[in-house]
């Protein structure tokens, strides 16, 4: 049997001649290869983007709500005044007051505003969750499902506003909802708690932001590998099992960011409180919008500060609840 050449392999790396004497170049510490542009080049515009519409406009805010306003006239002066006024009423602190220790009705404002937003998260992960499911689990091919998905994105493809306007016709005492209970017997004449309500709001809500949740919980339920859904099957697990086991922690992920963009965007809403509700209800945006149309940008400032605070601490109790890092 022949012996091995010097330049063979033996099957150990270190044992390769070749290996051996090849040359490596040693970049000395600290010398950077130059591939192109510099990186801060790079991350200039980026950075410029940042500061000019995010990082500025948010220090003007938190510097404008320090200040007050009287009749139009803006005084520069460092106060609390504004904050004293979100929290409070006049007679707070005066138990003979008939508002002691009463919270203000921006207070109550900024409460009613999370108690709506949390109504319609439910009902979008209600209405959102099945129709994910459906396009990921029981349509089995790529191109169905796209195609399906795109129908359920052609609402974002029309004004927020239109879309908004379009339930008047739809739930008005004259529209079709009142029409269809009408001919059908249910009830006697056009009902009024359709529209202009608390119900309409909150169905119009739930109409306009339930493709939030659809999309990010079919992305998560689309990437569950099937062969771990047909071991559980295998192994005797029921459906519900499966789906309690397996494909409910798995789209955990989805959920959380659905309702994340959900809630963010309901926290802000003002629109559809004015056209569908009439302007019965008053949302921290319309607050905001209506302090900033009478010149008074302080106060204006504060409800926007509290709100982005509110936003803050749902962001984060909802990525609590779900470690989307681990998850993923």
């Amino acid at each position: 049997m022949n012996e091995p050449s010097a330049s063979e392999h033996t099957g150990l790396i270190g044992d390769n001649v070749y290996l051996q004497n090849l040359k490596v170049e040693h970049r000395p510490k600290g010398k950077i290869l130059d591939t192109g542009f510099p990186v801060s080049w790079l991350i200039a515009p980026s950075v410029a983007w940042l500061l000019l519409f995010l990082v500025i406009p948010l220090a003007s805010i938190i510097v404008f709500s320090f200040w007050t306003a009287d009749m139009g006239k803006l005084n520069t002066s460092f106060s609390l005044e504004n904050y004293a006024n979100f929290f409070s009423n006049e007679g707070f602190f005066d138990p003979q007051a008939d508002r002691f220790l009463s919270v203000s009705v921006y207070t109550k404002t900024l409460w009613s505003t999370f108690r709506f937003t949390i109504e319609v998260m439910v009902l979008c992960l209600i209405l959102g969750y099945p129709i994910a499911y459906f396009l990921a689990m029981r349509v089995t091919t790529f191109k169905w499902q796209m195609a399906l998905f795109l129908v359920c994105m052609v609402p974002f493809w029309t004004s927020y506003l239109i879309r908004a306007v379009a339930w008047i016709p739809m739930l008005g005492r004259r529209g079709l909802l009142n029409k269809m209970l009408v001919n059908l017997g249910i009830v006697d004449k056009p009902v009024d708690f359709l529209l202009y309500s608390e119900f309409g709001y909150t169905m119009a809500l739930s109409q306009l932001y339930v493709v939030l949740s659809v999309g990010p919980i079919f992305f998560s339920l689309a990437k569950i590998d099937q062969e771990i859904l047909e071991a559980a099957r295998d192994m005797g697990a029921t459906a519900f099992q499966v789906f309690r086991e397996i494909i409910l922690p798995l789209s955990l992920p989805g959920v959380a960011i659905g309702m994340i963009f959900i809630f963010v965007m309901l926290m802000g809403e003002f629109a559809t409180a004015v056209v569908v509700y009439g302007g019965k209800t008053s949302t921290v945006g319309t607050v905001i919008l209506n302090y900033y149309a009478i010149a008074n940008y302080p106060f204006a400032a504060v409800n926007a500060i509290m709100l982005m605070l509110a936003m803050m601490i749902g962001v984060v109790i909802i990525l609590r609840l779900v470690n989307i890092r681990k998850e993923l």
